[in-house]
């Protein structure tokens, strides 16, 4: 191992002549390789003062005896085999032992047994924390990927408190839309010339191009009613990064929780911080489909009992997203029958009617901790003649329809206005 050298990722590339291969062992991995080879890697920063060191990757058990506590330790790197008990002080690892006792003291309540941390753990007891430690590693990994490839300015954050699921298995985080076979996305050709968007526009800036209004004030929150469309300037435009009229294209700002719901929803989304009345949170995002392509996934995900397909009806519906595979956060947002989140149609650097940006925008001012929700089944008024055309998914043409549907599905919002069915 001597001569390799660190790449991205944590990934390692030996020297070869004329080329560098990837190894697919991560930095910790190769370390833990060496320890238990017991050899000294002055590359991997393995010498014979650390070469012992060993890392508590997990607890598996505990038990007491007369007044001294001991862990069944899992070591990383090494295997289920070579697990030991410790005594407590023997262990520097505060926040796996704390957080080892807020599983056991929580699964103890929901078995309805006393709070108190029995002298032993039954079998099965001890065998659900070992699995509740590899969900929360699984967890924590996912987190890390959501992390590393999202664009935006707000940290994602993952927790299940709930039952041992773990991360979607298959689920592809993306940034923008991933553009579907025999699908196009032209290029706007023009942008404007304003010195000033939002005080002085030129010929009424991006939105009077296109004979609508300028969408925000100058914090940035809409102040259009739902169904008018957003036209943000674009990428031709003269104004620079912080002109007022670039909110939706900037991404997601606010730090935001994935979080398994304890009232058999799924996953959800919760803000981890304060959001403004009539503020940009997030945009729904997924690959555009056909809606002929559209009709044939659907069959198959009505047999899986979930769907996540959105029409892009806001002048006819040529096009659907289909969030299920790839998606960015919004794919894990929960529908609610009194929303706190409202669509928008924005247009930025494809002004191509058929294929607008899905944006949700704050109803109201929503509290850190408070989950996200929007209606999957929205109705508003109409905005002019042509909105009140109903089309083939339920959503008033001029507006994004729902995500697409077919069967007969119950809610389980919970609110006081609450229809009873999805759709």
């Amino acid at each position: 191992m001597v001569g390799m050298r660190r790449l991205g990722n944590d990934r390692l590339a030996a020297p070869l002549t004329g080329c560098n291969v990837c190894c697919k062992s991560s930095w910790n991995q190769l370390q833990d390789l060496c320890r238990l080879a017991k050899l000294s890697c002055p590359a991997l920063g393995i010498s014979k003062r650390n070469l012992y060191d060993f890392e508590v990757e997990y607890l598996c058990d505990y038990k007491k005896i007369r007044e001294q506590e001991y862990y069944l330790v899992k070591w990383r790197g090494y295997p289920d085999s070579e697990s030991t008990w410790e005594p407590r002080q023997n262990l520097k690892c505060v926040r796996i032992l704390k957080q080892f006792h807020k599983d056991l003291e929580r699964e103890l309540l929901r078995r309805h047994h006393r709070s108190k941390t029995p002298r032993h753990l039954d079998p099965s007891l001890a065998n659900y924390l070992v699995q509740k430690a590899k969900q929360r590693r699984a967890l924590r990994r996912w987190e890390q990927e959501l992390n590393a490839k999202r664009s935006h300015l707000g940290r994602i954050t993952v927790e299940n408190e709930v039952d041992l699921d773990g991360p979607p298995r298959a689920f592809v985080y993306i940034n923008e839309y991933r553009v579907g076979e025999g699908i196009t996305l032209n290029q706007v050709a023009v942008g404007c010339e304003c010195q000033d968007c939002l005080w002085a526009p030129t010929g009424g800036c991006c939105p009077g191009a296109s004979l609508h209004k300028f969408a925000y004030n100058d914090q940035g929150q809409v102040r259009l009613r739902a169904g008018l469309p957003i036209y943000e300037c674009n990428s031709r435009c003269r104004c620079g990064y912080d002109c007022p009229n670039r909110v939706v294209q900037k991404g997601i700002r606010y730090d935001l929780c994935i979080f398994r719901t304890d009232d058999g929803r799924g996953w959800g989304v919760r803000t981890l911080e304060k959001i403004r009345k009539n503020s940009f949170v997030m945009e729904y995002v997924g690959e555009i489909i056909t809606s002929e392509e559209a009709e044939r996934r659907g069959q198959i995900y009505d047999r899986q009992g979930a769907t996540y397909l959105f029409d892009l009806d806001y002048v006819e519906d040529v096009y659907t997203v289909d969030a299920a595979y790839y998606g960015n956060i919004s794919h894990f947002v929960n529908h609610s029958c009194d929303p706190n989140l409202q669509v928008y149609n924005v247009f930025i650097d494809n002004l191509d009617e058929r294929l607008p940006r899905i944006a949700f925008f704050a109803t109201r001012t929503i509290r850190a901790g408070e989950e996200l929700t929007f209606d999957y089944n929205m109705q508003v008024d109409p905005v002019d003649m042509e909105s009140t055309r109903m089309d083939s998914n339920f959503g008033l043409a001029g507006l994004p329809g729902s995500p697409k549907k077919r069967v007969r599905i119950e809610c389980k919002c919970g609110t006081e206005s609450c229809r009873k069915y999805l759709f």
